[in-house]
């Protein structure tokens, strides 16, 4: 992930670029468990699997059931998870670890020390492929809780604004006249993918958010999610905060699942993997939208490194993964990166998925933040598909203050949640009604590869929606 801070605060504000990723002074330390290396092997078939389409009790919840019964939308052999006779067999082999799996692309990540023992299951019958995604490094920064903060500072508090310092960015999408009608999300749930969510369950402004489930899917897997990198406290806050006079995010009502699938500490193609199982999981859960402030195209390893031409919503693993999402009745919101001015400028991926909400940033001016990636896609779509504030928005970050912060990673919760307020509204809509309106609310009446269709005004779509 382009680690979400663009390259002028980069370059001017080192200390502040660090704060924003929730990352502490820390001494380096040796890779746990030393020296090892992830593949992602591609399976042949789901054979002999004990699982039927015809009862998706067996690996759905109801909630995932009755989402995708309301939208019309059929239970698939993508949904069957993967043969367990294949899971036991490599399990079998000599020094290989199953650290993930992913059914919707049928694949399975395997960890060991040796790359001679990944490529010995290229022997078994039913794996049709491997490809190495991760080799450890050497050393890695090692993770600290930061301190927090247990109250705001009192001129944090505007007493005249409902919304507080929060104002103006739910304002500037029309997200207070959809509050003010009683729809704030209730009864949505929001699966949030990000790299940490330091102290949310410390600071006292965030006590009052309905976490519906928390889960890693990074390896190795965090000790403690509220421990690791405040980015996903950040966006959180965006959406679920609660505090009138002080800040009151775009959905306080609706509920939250919070999922770690970013690793700060490296970057490489297994992230994709890790971004792709939690997705799975959260529409396995039930959840209605997903928030992605997340986005890839360089890796530690360049070899591994996305080209322009793989931006078709299909050709990358996580970008096909994402496209899938809506015909499971989901609606994924995802940040569109923050290249604009550095030299590959383009989205970053996911971004290019299709039938998904891709968000870029703004100024309080109305302009398009210069960091902003733009389009379009390889295969001709316009992209970002809408805006909302990032540059900066108001945030509350993982020290338990309220700041300023930069980055797309913060206009695309601004849009999840208003979406949850939005289907809560036009519950009879499926996922692709949903994302539809809400493209198509925006104020660019001439569609752009820098500004999509523009700011979405959320009164304007509920208005569209009724219709």
């Amino acid at each position: 992930m382009n680690k979400y801070i663009i390259l002028i605060i980069l370059m001017a504000l080192p200390s502040v670029v660090w704060g924003s990723l929730g990352v502490n002074e820390a001494e380096m330390v040796s890779y746990p468990g030393g020296k090892c290396y992830i593949f992602r092997l591609k399976l042949t078939d789901k054979k002999n699997t004990p699982y039927r389409l015809d009862k998706p009790s067996d690996f759905l919840s109801q909630r995932a059931i009755d989402r995708r019964k309301k939208q019309h939308l059929a239970i698939d052999s993508t949904d069957l998870p993967i043969s367990p006779s294949y899971l036991s067999t490599i399990a079998r082999c000599e020094k290989i670890q199953i650290v993930g799996k992913s059914k919707w692309n049928n694949s399975v990540l395997i960890k060991c020390n040796h790359q001679n023992n990944a490529y010995k299951l290229l022997k078994l019958p039913f794996v049709r492929n491997l490809v190495q995604v991760f080799s450890s490094p050497d050393s890695i920064s090692s993770s600290m809780r930061s301190s927090f903060k247990k109250e705001f500072n009192r001129w944090d508090t505007i007493p005249d604004s409902k919304y507080g310092v929060a104002v103006n960015q739910i304002t500037s999408l029309s997200g207070d006249r959809l509050h003010s009608m009683g729809y704030r999300g209730k009864g949505k749930v929001i699966a949030v993918l990000d790299a940490g969510f330091m102290n949310v369950d410390r600071i006292p402004a965030l006590h009052q958010i309905k976490i519906a489930g928390i889960d890693d899917f990074v390896v190795p897997k965090s000790e403690n999610i509220f421990a690791e990198s405040d980015h996903g406290t950040m966006v959180l806050s965006l959406m679920a905060t609660d505090m009138p006079g002080t800040f009151i995010g775009t959905a306080p009502d609706a509920s939250y699942m919070l999922l770690r699938c970013e690793d700060t500490r490296t970057e490489s193609l297994a992230e994709e993997d890790y971004w792709a199982e939690a997705v799975e999981y959260a529409d396995s859960a039930g959840v209605d939208i997903i928030n992605s402030s997340l986005g890839y195209h360089d890796f530690d390893d360049s070899s591994t490194n996305h080209k322009y031409y793989e931006m078709d919503g299909l050709t990358t693993f996580i970008s096909h993964t994402a496209s899938m999402l809506a015909d499971k009745g989901i609606v994924l919101v995802n940040s569109a990166g923050n290249d604009g001015m550095g030299t590959w400028k383009k989205l970053n991926f996911p971004a290019d998925a299709r039938n998904i909400i891709t968000v870029g940033s703004i100024t309080p001016t109305g302009d398009n933040a210069a960091f902003s990636a733009v389009g379009p896609t390889a295969d001709g779509r316009i992209k970002p598909d809408v805006m909302a504030y990032g540059s900066p928005a108001v945030v509350i970050s993982g020290r338990g203050t309220i700041v300023d912060d930069m980055g797309t990673s913060f206009s695309a919760p601004l849009i999840s949640g208003m979406v949850a307020c939005l289907w809560q509204a036009l519950s009879d809509k499926t996922a692709k009604e949903i994302i539809n309106i809400v493209i198509h609310s925006g104020n660019n009446i001439h569609p752009d590869n820098v500004y999509g269709y523009g700011v979405p005004d959320f009164q304007k779509a509920y208005s569209s929606g009724k219709r």
